[in-house]
């Protein structure tokens, strides 16, 4: 029972991992794959409160790790990306600019964790900070070809928008095959353009992340099936 208890907290630490991987390989100048970890914390944070409801096993402890483990992935991580890439030219000021998302991001963090379960299951309120450190790992992944102005007028309005009061619709009660649809998607759409961007050659943690996440959902709508 307390190794099924622990597999949720094992996803999120591993989402937590690769927000401290990606900055290592930011600062290695590694930032296709610095970006790439980025959104493999995704993947990952989107399997584990959904695994911890399949199971029957959501605790405190899980949450709480899983904001820890978000302001570090799509909020520290996604910051030196932009510092790396875009604004490291400003000097002191330019670092000062990137520290703010993820005090954004924080403070968005904690206005969830005290929201009604209930309520947070429906909508959202501001955008979260995990879709907002995935949009600037994307950014950065295109950055060739993205002008610098258009990204850092994206990183002020995510900012401002993690904690805004508009509310977006949760995907939190959305089927897992259906929602593993939607992933696969997305995921197909961004491979694709990272295929044409890199000339075939992807960042190499790609060929790890993505049979791995396929499998999952694959193995998930298998299983749906039987039951239904």
């Amino acid at each position: 029972m307390e190794i099924k208890k622990s597999i949720p907290n094992i996803f999120t630490l591993g989402n937590l991992y690769c927000g401290f991987l990606s900055i290592g390989y930011a600062a290695d100048h590694q930032f296709k794959n610095a970006a790439v970890l980025v959104l493999i914390g995704m993947m990952l944070d989107s399997m584990d409160g959904r695994i911890a409801r399949m199971l029957h096993v959501e605790s405190q402890i899980g949450k709480e790790l899983d904001s820890l483990a978000d302001i570090v992935t799509f909020g520290v991580a996604p910051c030196f990306l932009v510092y790396y890439t875009i604004l490291h030219n400003n000097g002191l000021i330019g670092f000062a600019v990137a520290g703010l998302f993820p005090l954004f991001g924080a403070y968005r963090l904690a206005r969830f964790n005290v929201t009604p379960e209930k309520e947070s299951s429906q909508y959202f309120t501001g955008v979260p900070i995990t879709a907002a450190g995935g949009i600037l790992a994307i950014l950065t992944l295109f950055n060739k070809h993205i002008p610098s102005v258009i990204t850092i007028v994206i990183f002020t309005a995510l900012c401002f928008l993690m904690v805004s009061t508009i509310r977006i619709p949760s995907l939190k009660q959305v089927p897992l095959p259906k929602y593993g649809t939607i992933v696969t998607i997305f995921l197909g759409a961004l491979l694709f353009m990272v295929n044409i961007e890199s000339r075939g050659k992807f960042p190499y943690l790609l060929y790890v992340a993505t049979p791995l996440y396929l499998i999952y959902i694959s193995y998930r709508f298998i299983k749906f099936k039987r039951n239904t």
